[in-house]
């Protein structure tokens, strides 16, 4: 059935004047008049009565005006929806993010931002690690993803990174611990001390940063307790049971008892990325890399301990 048709019937039946519903669509009459008979012929129906006074709707004109009212206004809607979908207006955007990044105000800053300025796209938020990430991308199970900078990653060519945060890694351990009272701590003293940190299987750019680092130094890091939660590797430091190198931003966790301090190095420094795709189309992912390439120009200074 064609639309025009019925936009034809709608104005017809609207105005019960044939001259009058020709004015209002902007052709001629006899045009119009082809146009309604084309579809009665498809319909097999009448749909007005007409005489030299008067247009009337026929009882299967009454049934298809509501009807094709209701079509038209979908199709409305469809046309909208499709173009405002080519804009990256509206739709789903799967974000994935590692537990640490709502701690830098950079992340909800573009979060908070990208729901401003979009608010009818569906945002759909998920942790993973950065590693995790990276293979949900290449899947196609997220869109974008906050990540920590990957030492090492397959077929790069496949992704595109934008910095967005540097920060320092800092040395996290008990305030009694005897290194808590330097300013600084160095790297090398660390070595014969017990870490509490993330299993190296579970996908954390953060550990693959950490035994460069301390390799770099001349030690393998002894972790004698492991855990996949940044919150619950400072608790454990808490109970005592070890020293960790983590992110600066964590500092927010302010359990007592823990002290951060930053290294001696200056290669001790983390930095979370905005990954996508390189071979990305999608309209939505381009309005999000554009907003946060406008919010984050260039990468802020590392900050200190």
């Amino acid at each position: 059935m064609d639309l025009r048709h019925l936009r034809h019937f709608v104005a017809v039946a609207e105005e019960l004047h044939f001259s009058r519903a020709a004015a209002r669509l902007g052709i001629g009459q006899p045009p119009l008049s082809q146009s309604i008979q084309a579809l009665e012929a498809e319909l097999g129906a009448r749909l007005f009565e007409r005489t030299k006074r008067r247009v009337e709707l026929t009882e299967p004109g009454q049934l298809l005006l509501g009807e094709a009212r209701e079509i038209l206004a979908r199709a409305e809607r469809a046309a909208v929806l499709t173009r405002r979908a080519a804009k990256g207006e509206v739709g789903e955007l799967r974000v994935g993010f590692t537990a640490a990044a709502p701690f830098l105000p950079m992340v909800p800053r573009i979060i908070d931002a990208y729901r401003r300025a979009h608010p009818d796209v569906h945002l759909t938020l998920v942790e993973l690690p950065s590693k995790q990430q990276l293979t949900a991308l290449a899947d196609r199970r997220l869109d974008v993803g906050f990540i920590r900078e990957p030492r090492f990653v397959p077929e790069p060519e496949s992704f595109r990174f934008h910095d967005v945060v540097r920060e320092p890694l800092l040395a996290v351990m008990r305030a009694d611990h005897p290194l808590a009272g330097r300013e600084v701590v160095p790297l090398a003293a660390l070595r014969d001390e017990p870490f509490v940190f993330y299993p190296a299987d579970f996908g954390t750019s953060t550990h693959e940063q950490v035994f460069a680092l301390c390799a770099a130094a001349g030690f393998r890091p002894n972790v004698t307790q492991d855990a996949r939660e940044a919150f619950t590797i400072i608790g454990l430091i808490a109970a005592g049971l070890g020293v960790s190198i983590l992110p600066g931003q964590l500092r927010q966790v302010a359990l007592e008892g823990v002290v951060y301090r930053p290294l001696d190095t200056p290669d001790a420094v983390t930095t979370l990325q905005l990954a996508q795709r390189s071979n990305e189309s999608s309209p939505l992912v381009k309005k999000f890399t554009g907003l946060v390439e406008r919010i984050v120009p260039f990468v802020p200074p590392v900050g200190g301990g």
